[in-house]
Order: structure tokens, then sequence, then C-alpha cells
């Protein structure tokens, strides 16, 4: 077998080194500091697919593999190669600059941070009937950001993900879109969507090619175990953002489930507080309900006030979005985090 590789790349003829010329390229240049066997997994992964190494389509990331007690080196696409991807297909017609939502400053496993809430972008691609449609995926930094993780198992965000915040959840925002409106380009998730997770923690972990949403494995439950809990004070931040986020459609055609599953690649939920989120739901129904009777401040107040179980003032909360003032609907809103809180303790 011939140990030279041989890549056709679309201008200036062909590039024709030996594997070991070509890893020492690699080495030196893309992949400084790769140990050579995951240069060969560059190598291999290219060959397989068709891709010039020298652009740099894929990236080594590693991951900590908690079986092994050691960190892996594993070869993922980036969100490079599925924008070049969507190109080759000419039906790409652009996409949006990113879109942030406002900046938060929190500490994240003794880390202070601040970082954009949330970053949209909308892919445009050219139908067969001529028309361009559009495809916008938002995603929440909080629910996509990579953890320093190892065998301490730290929640700090890493040190990409400190120094760009607004930068590492663009291109998370960006791949999502680009697999929302090319589904055919690949559903492996992206370096940048996978850096600094555990290995065995996404083992089984795959992408619905239908909504373009990262969905857990067959691990997934016991992922939560080794999860720390959503303090209530963090959750009474965070509700009134995702329920706006829920009403407006900023969270997916998933709704307050699409939040939920992403929240517990982070954190543990209570039952309370995934009842809490899937609050405006229920609320959907009650508004119908009480559509000829708006609800005041003062009506919602009194009925969570007055309830004396979990259930029944969770019942109570799904009244909040059937206040017309958005300020009110905040106020209640953390008004019921509190009042669960006590009721817990």
């Amino acid at each position: 077998m011939s140990n030279v590789l041989a890549i056709q790349p679309q201008q200036g003829g062909a590039l024709a080194l030996s594997e070991g010329e070509l890893i020492d390229v690699l080495q030196s240049s893309l992949y400084p500091g790769a140990a050579v066997p995951s240069i060969k997994m560059v190598i291999g992964y290219c060959k397989a697919a068709g891709l010039d190494p020298m652009k740099k389509p894929v990236h080594i990331v590693p991951m900590w593999d908690s079986k092994a007690k050691q960190m892996r080196d594993v070869i993922m696409p980036g969100v490079g190669l599925y924008r070049t991807d969507a190109a080759r297909t000419g039906a790409f017609a652009g996409q949006t600059e990113p879109e942030f939502g406002p900046m938060i400053t929190d500490t994240l496993g003794g880390a202070h941070i601040t970082y954009p809430e949330w970053a949209k972008v909308t892919v445009k691609k050219i139908m067969p009937n001529g028309l361009i449609a559009e495809f916008t995926a938002v995603e929440y930094w909080i629910e996509n950001y990579a953890t320093k993780g190892g065998p301490e198992k730290s929640i700090a965000p890493n040190a990409m993900w400190t120094k760009r915040p607004r930068g590492q959840i663009a291109k998370c925002a960006a791949a999502q879109a680009l697999r929302l409106a090319f589904p055919e380009g690949g559903a492996q998730p992206t370096a940048e969507e996978m850096e600094g997770k555990s290995f065995n923690d996404f083992e089984g972990t795959t992408i619905d090619a239908g909504t373009g949403e990262i969905v857990g494995g067959k691990k997934a439950e016991e992922r939560q175990k080794d999860l720390p809990a959503l303090e209530d004070s963090k959750f009474a931040e965070l509700l009134p953002q995702w329920h706006e986020a829920i009403r407006t459609g900023k969270a997916g055609k998933g709704g307050a489930e699409a939040v939920i599953a992403k929240t517990k690649t982070k954190y543990t939920l209570t039952a309370e507080q995934e009842a809490a989120i899937r609050a405006p739901i229920a609320s959907a129904k009650a508004s119908e309900e009480n559509a000829s009777t708006p609800l005041t401040y003062a009506d919602v107040a009194d009925k969570m006030t007055s309830a004396f179980t979990l259930p029944e003032l969770d019942e109570a909360a799904a009244l909040i979005q059937c206040v017309p003032e958005e300020k009110q609907r905040a106020e209640l809103t953390a008004m019921h985090a509190e009042l669960t809180k006590g009721m817990k303790e």
C-alpha cells in the first residue's frame, strides 16, 4: 500500500506528499504540539472525506475520558467546514452577522466572567423555486460554554470561552443554523460545540437532523448524577429570561422542553424547577380560557400566595403569562421562584 496521500484541491493542481512529510508540515504549522497519532487521525479523516488537510477543515479536540482518567484527542469538523459544504451546494445565499443578547456578569466555578445571554445567526438558502428561505438559530451561552472539566469537574469556562465569549457562542449559533438549512451536510457536532466536554459524557450523543438540536445519548440520565444543582438564586435570575425566550419563540421549536434539555447538560433540575420552566405552556391554555377577562398582577399574586402545595403554586404561576405588562410578569415570576424556595424549606 502506498504511503503517499494525494489530495485534489479545487484549484492549483494536486498536492502530493508522503505521509511523513505531511505529518511534519501539519505538526509544525496548523496543529502545533499535536501528537503524531492525532495528526494521523486528521489525515485519515480528510482522506476519507476528500478534504485538503492544509485548509484545516477539522480540529483536534482534547476531551476528558473519565474511564481512562486522561485526555483523549477527537477529530471534529469546524463550523467553517459546514459553511464550505453549504457553499458547494450552490444554494448557500450567505448568513447574517451574529446578533447578541444582553451582557450578563456571573461567577461560574469561582471564575468571574461577562458573557452575552444569547447569540442569533440566520443562514439563507436558495430554494428550488428560486425563493430565499431563512433558517435562524438562537443559542444561549450558559447552555453551550465549554468547561475546564478535568478530574476536578470544574464548571468554570475554559480559556477560549473566557477570552472570546461572543465569538464562541456565535460559532455555535452558526453551526446550528447551517445544520437547519443544510441537514444533508452532516449531523456531527462541531469542534466549537464539543470543546471542553467530557468524552464519556457525550458517548452516544447525536444531532436531530430535523431540528439541528444536539440531543442526549443513552447515558443522559447517568450524566445528570455528576452535574451540580442549579441554585435557587440563579434559577430565579434565569427563569424570566427563559419564559421570555419561550414566549417569543427564541427558545426554538422545542420551547420549554428545549430549554430544560439544554439546561440539564450543565445542571440538575428539580421537578419543581422543570414545572416552573413549563409554566408558559400551561399559561397558553389558561390564556385562552381567560381571554375575555385579562388577569391583573394582584389576581395572580393572590392565587400564588394562597397556594398551600407546590402543585397549587405551579398551577397559579401558569397564569403569569396572562398578565399584560411584561415588567409585572417578571416580578411575578421572581415571586414564584421565592415562594417555591420557601415551600421547599
